[in-house]
């Protein structure tokens, strides 16, 4: 009878402490990113910061609490049209009748509520499907009939504008009246609800990092320290609660009359950046159009109907589009044939592209456009408040966008020599 085998004892393997993450290797893992040409949203921050540092110092009241709101109010409707650029740009197209095309949005608005009588939620419905019919169109063109997007969505620029015409008659000032539309851009929550809402909105992201941190360490994945994500956390919490603070303050010098609390606008932009965000970072959707921004070849070869995508991209554009015009009639209480024209569309795109969203296409995010409508708002509102002209701002703001346009090439210069893209 043959002798059993020796048992073999495998003594269990240790991580050397070296490859556990650290909060310095974390920040070590971020400077090398970003020496690297992986630069983000950073610039805009940085940029955003020393506007805000600047104009405070040359005129203390930018950052009270009545100017801090009007923030808010000015850059809304740039802000969602430059979310919906987003995703255009992410492939590395080009939409220049955004702009415009939230005007004729606009302007089915006034029509049905204030010319037809029709009730807000009709004249809202309307308005949106609008914009995702001008989608639609454009996104055809674009994908199925093969002409460049800027050629066709430059002929669109032209057309809304006669669109808009047309249908406020002729060049006329079309009144919004209608309290609940009035209501978007005008009016603030009770300080009650924003503080609900902000406790609400840090409470639901801490448990997703930390779902998110537990998640990937219980399946053996790279994780950030728990130190970082309870830092990223906390910061939200406090950025969030001073804006919240700030705005809860009484703005109104009228003693009969109280004017606090957050701006309506304000949730429907947070709401719409979760919700688009999670579209493009937690969806096959947004894979796919990543995918097909990086390299479109690749991404065909790999099984995505990519001009699918591409019609989806513009249809989400000019949808957000809408939402903008919305909110831009709602602020000015009113459609006229400038609704969308002027510095709108310069204002979206510049805005997209400074927060961080490559012209070359595969590169950015939702909040990107956020961030970069910040900056714009910063910017127009400060040069208000110095007593700048018009073409004063508009070339500051040119510069500004030239420069982030720069550093979008130069870093993607230095990620293809680090070998990073």
């Amino acid at each position: 009878m043959s002798a059993a085998p020796p048992t073999i004892v495998v003594p269990p393997v240790e991580v050397p402490a070296a490859s556990v993450p650290t909060v310095g290797s974390h920040v070590r893992d971020y400077l090398a990113r970003v020496r690297g040409g992986d630069i983000g949203a950073l610039p805009a921050v940085l940029g955003l910061i020393v506007l805000c540092v600047v104009f405070t110092a040359l005129r203390p009241n930018f950052m009270t609490e009545g100017n801090f709101a009007n923030l808010f109010t000015q850059g809304a409707a740039v802000t969602l049209i430059a979310m919906g650029l987003v995703f255009v740009l992410l492939l590395g197209e080009i939409d220049l009748s955004a702009g415009f095309a939230s005007g004729v949005c606009a302007a089915v608005l006034a029509q049905l509520v204030t010319l037809q009588g029709f009730p807000w939620y009709v004249a809202v419905a309307a308005a949106l499907v609008t914009g995702v019919v001008i989608g639609l169109v454009i996104g055809f063109l674009v994908a199925k009939i093969g002409i460049p997007s800027f050629v066709v969505t430059l002929a669109a620029f032209l057309a809304f504008q006669g669109i808009v015409l047309l249908l406020i008659k002729g060049g006329t000032n079309v009144s919004v009246r209608d309290e609940v539309l009035v209501a978007i851009a005008n009016r603030n929550m009770p300080p009650w609800l924003g503080w609900a809402l902000t406790l609400l909105g840090v409470a639901g992201y801490a448990v997703v990092q930390l779902l998110r941190h537990r998640n990937r360490g219980a399946l053996g994945l790279v994780t950030e320290p728990l130190a970082v994500v309870l830092i990223r956390i906390g910061v939200l919490g406090v950025l969030a609660g001073t804006a919240v603070y700030l705005l809860n303050l009484e703005r109104s010098r009228n003693v009969l009359v109280s004017l606090k609390g957050v701006p309506i606008v304000v949730p429907i932009i947070a709401v719409l950046l979760v919700v688009l965000t999670f579209v493009l970072q937690r969806t096959a959707y947004g894979r796919h159009v990543y995918a097909v921004g990086g390299n479109r070849e690749a991404a065909r070869r790999a099984g995505i109907n990519v001009d699918r995508i591409r019609i989806s991209v513009f249809v989400i554009c000019s949808f957000m589009a809408a939402i903008g015009g919305i909110v831009a009639a709602s602020r000015a209480t009113s459609v006229d044939a400038n609704t969308g024209g002027s510095k709108v569309l310069l204002y979206a795109v510049g805005a997209a592209v400074i927060g961080g969203t490559s012209l070359f296409g595969g590169k950015g995010r939702i909040v990107d456009a956020v961030l970069g409508g910040a900056v714009i708002a910063v910017i127009d509102n400060g040069m208000g408040l110095l007593g700048r002209s018009s073409g004063f701002t508009f070339v500051v703001t040119g510069l500004v966008l030239l420069l982030a346009a720069s550093v979008d090439a130069l870093s993607r210069r230095r990620a293809a020599a680090t070998g990073n893209r």
